[in-house]
């Protein structure tokens, strides 16, 4: 299982972000893809997850403070899995990761097996 994230920055505050998720090594379809963000000195917090294909065709969930600025969607033919991050706030600054696991999904760490190296964000005016 390989997952590699990219489409970090710098941007300013209210302005927008795409992080992709780039995947191989597994049947895409049926893992479910989670991101999750850290900053120094805290707990990697879940932000957004999307479940399997096979799980009512791939259902989205977000963490509250994201809720309704980020938007999580997969591609199943590119195996990619975004992250489209809108009205970006500095307390959105962290290192984005992604994961995927077969069986779980949710927005704790602990449910998730496999995980990429991450994209640094940094929102700041």
């Amino acid at each position: 299982v390989q997952l590699v994230e990219s489409g970090g920055g710098l941007v300013q505050p209210g302005e927008s972000l795409r992080l992709s998720c780039a995947t191989s090594g597994f049947n895409f379809d049926a893992y479910s893809i989670g991101w999750f963000r850290q900053v120094p000195g805290k707990e990697r917090e879940g932000v957004a997850y999307i479940t399997r294909t096979t799980h009512k065709g791939g259902s989205p969930a977000y963490a509250d403070s994201v809720k309704g600025r980020f938007t999580i969607s997969r591609d199943n033919v590119a195996k990619t899995v975004y992250l489209q991050m809108n009205s970006l706030k500095p307390d959105d600054t962290a290192v984005y990761y992604c994961a995927a696991d077969l069986w779980s999904w949710g927005l704790e760490q602990t449910l998730w097996d496999h995980w990429g190296q991450g994209t640094q964000v940094t929102v700041s005016s």
